[in-house]
């Protein structure tokens, strides 16, 4: 059931419609079952991942926190915590490897040494990089004590399932997640103004701005061949693209949230302002960003490896790499998780370790940085600066799309030296893009003309959040009028200036 379907939005009418309809006590069992519909929709041998997923970290979230209690000896205690803890994560992390990374071992091995291994057809479930990520780090705070073992077995599949979130996120934490779902949620008006307005405003992004940019992305980025002069293009229209349709995507999952009186964690905060690659993976993905911070930066730079490491980097490099270089071990390591997690391709590897070195670098380069700033009389507080940052950023930014997009490594490599070599903006017009039956220069230009202008929009509404303005709770204290006409130009602009064929494919991290 496609999250841009007009029978998903039945689906959902129809559960907020029952949610606030049977007694308050009843609604977290109605959320289950909405859930499991949805899911199961896409197939019933899918849902069986789904279901042993939270079954297994259900279980051994209760035997980590009873370890604890039964076992007077604290050696012990935490030796059958770390073996139950240790059981789980392999198990569902496994499955995850060998359904999600299995071909691309084959073809990797194949490549390597010239053997002809077949691929192998495995069934990916819908959304299980996101719900395994969620179950295991609920599972690695109750081991760490941040959180109690919820001992309702579907009370926790809820919270595993949870219908809106569950095939792109945001990857929620059951500290404050699993109260809220449990929890009675009494009619409010105003949530479902800002709910409802939220889901418009994710779908004008995705289907009028998005969709528009993918026909360009597409063309491109499919035949670099031909439009070998529109590199730049394709990696721009590829960033509004990304951005458009991921960032819409969790303001309708967000958005859905709010209709149940349930907030979901922010996952995007204006990362196109951001002033480095570190400012930019503090906005962008923001739930994948903290998860990697608390269950893989901090469990790595901690460990103690790595304090044997840091000992030996203070004694040959001296005291500050060794305070530096431990660090940067850790987030290169991090940065290729986050790539893995990407994609079963080595383009996804190279493009996390692509982040992973430039913060690296940075941070061996700090102060170098504060020297230069200080001779050069360069205040962080000027906006000059400020700007140079932000531009800077957003180039780098896009050079690691290429990475992202491209059919793999070398088509990226090429594509960017033929951005520097080709450029050839003519080429967009002569004789226009093609895709199916949409092509030409007079079709190229309207498609331009409507993402450009909803990018102005947008940048428009990004600016005034950087404000800090609270547009929701503004829009909630206007006239119904007022109200009125934004629903309905946000309604009428998804099929005006959305794709001429009408469809849409669907939301890019859904597939994950």
């Amino acid at each position: 059931m496609s999250l841009v379907s007009m029978e998903f939005l039945l689906f959902v009418l129809l559960a907020a419609a029952g949610y606030y309809w049977i007694p308050r006590k009843f609604q977290w069992a109605w959320l289950l079952a909405f859930s499991y519909i949805y899911y199961i929709s896409g197939g019933l041998r899918v849902t069986c991942f789904l279901v042993f997923t939270t079954l297994t970290s259900y279980g051994a979230g209760i035997l980590v926190e009873q370890a604890a209690g039964r076992i007077q000896e604290k050696k012990k205690a935490k030796r059958r915590q770390k073996q139950v803890l240790a059981a789980a994560l392999l198990l569902n992390f496994g499955i995850l490897g060998v359904l999600k990374y299995t071909n691309f071992a084959i073809h990797t091995v194949n490549g390597l040494f010239g053997t002809g291994f077949g691929s192998i057809g495995f069934l990916l479930p819908l959304g299980i990089s996101f719900y395994t990520f969620q179950s295991m780090g609920y599972l690695l705070d109750v081991y760490w004590g941040k959180a109690k073992a919820e001992h309702h077995v579907f009370r926790f599949a809820l919270f595993v399932s949870f219908f809106p979130q569950i095939l792109q996120g945001p990857i929620g934490r059951f500290s404050t997640l699993g109260e809220q779902l449990y929890a009675p949620h009494p009619f409010d008006g105003k949530r479902m103004e800002r709910g409802f307005l939220r889901i418009l405003w994710g779908y004008f992004k995705k289907m009028a701005i998005a969709d528009n940019a993918v026909i360009f992305v597409d063309a491109i980025f499919g035949q670099p061949e031909v439009y070998d002069g529109l590199g730049l293009v394709g990696v721009l229209m590829y960033s509004i693209q990304l951005y458009c349709d991921f960032s819409g995507g969790m303001d309708v999952v967000i958005g859905i949230g709010e209709l149940f009186g349930i907030r979901l964690d922010e996952n995007f905060k204006r990362p196109y302002f951001a002033n480095s690659i570190t400012d930019f993976w503090h906005r962008w993905h923001i739930t994948l960003g903290t998860w990697m911070k608390d269950y893989v930066f901090y469990p790595v730079s901690l460990s103690g490896w790595m304090k044997h490491f840091s000992k030996f980097a203070k004694k040959t490099f001296g005291k500050q790499a060794g305070r530096t270089l431990p660090i940067c071990l850790a987030n290169l390591i991090v940065f290729f998780v986050v790539g893995v997690w990407h994609g079963a391709a080595w383009k996804f590897i190279v493009y996390g370790l692509y982040n992973g070195l430039i913060i690296a670098f940075s941070g061996l380069m700090a102060p170098a940085y504060r020297d230069w700033k200080k001779s050069l009389h360069i205040s962080d507080g000027s906006r000059g600066f400020h700007l140079f940052q932000m531009v800077r950023t957003f180039v780098l930014v896009n050079i690691s799309w290429f990475f992202d997009r491209a059919d793999d490594v070398p088509t990226a490599l090429l594509m960017m030296k033929n951005t520097l070599r080709h450029f050839n903006l003519r080429q967009i017009l002569e004789p226009g893009i093609e895709i199916g039956e949409a092509s030409g220069t007079a079709f190229t230009l309207v498609a331009l003309g409507v993402i450009l202008g909803g990018c102005l929009l947008l940048f428009a509404v990004s600016v005034l959040q950087e404000q800090g303005k609270d547009l929701a709770e503004s829009f909630t204290r206007q006239h119904w009028l007022v109200k009125a006409a934004v629903y309905l130009c946000l309604i009428l602009a998804v099929p005006v200036l959305g794709q001429p064929s009408g469809e849409s494919g669907g939301f890019i991290y859904a597939q994950f």
